[in-house]
């Protein structure tokens, strides 16, 4: 092998994410769709790595304190699953208990283009 076709080939074997994406696509947005779809699903493994760490007691590194509060974690991971649309939340249930009630009472929208207004009520007694 000649000289050049090993640097050729060593440039080859030492290219980065960056630049493997570079060359799927010349589109410097479909680029960045490919690297924040990456960022996404990284947060989203680490996320879900530290709530699995919760639950799994490690001989000489875990407290026996019990779980631990993972709320924001927990948040975290919820938001990286919501941006794949994933909806992990439960489902309302819409068979008229309190979530019809406010489409049953009659409304009524008014525009008002100029003023003054004057808002005068009926009386009945006459």
């Amino acid at each position: 092998m000649t000289e050049n076709s090993k640097e050729s080939a060593k440039q080859q074997q030492k290219k980065n994410v960056f630049e493997k994406v570079k060359e799927i696509t010349d589109d410097k947005e479909e680029q960045l769709a490919i690297l924040g779809t990456f960022i996404r699903l990284g947060v989203m493994v680490w996320a879900g790595f530290i709530i699995s760490l919760n639950y799994i007691s490690l001989p000489g590194i875990s407290n026996d304190d019990g779980p631990k509060d993972i709320t924001f974690i927990a948040s975290v991971f919820t938001g990286a699953l919501a941006t794949f649309s994933v909806d992990v939340g439960k489902k309302k249930d819409k068979s008229g208990k309190d979530g019809d009630r406010s489409s049953s009472i009659p409304t009524q929208i008014l525009r008002i283009e100029q003023a003054p207004i004057k808002i005068v009520t009926e009386s009945n007694s006459k």
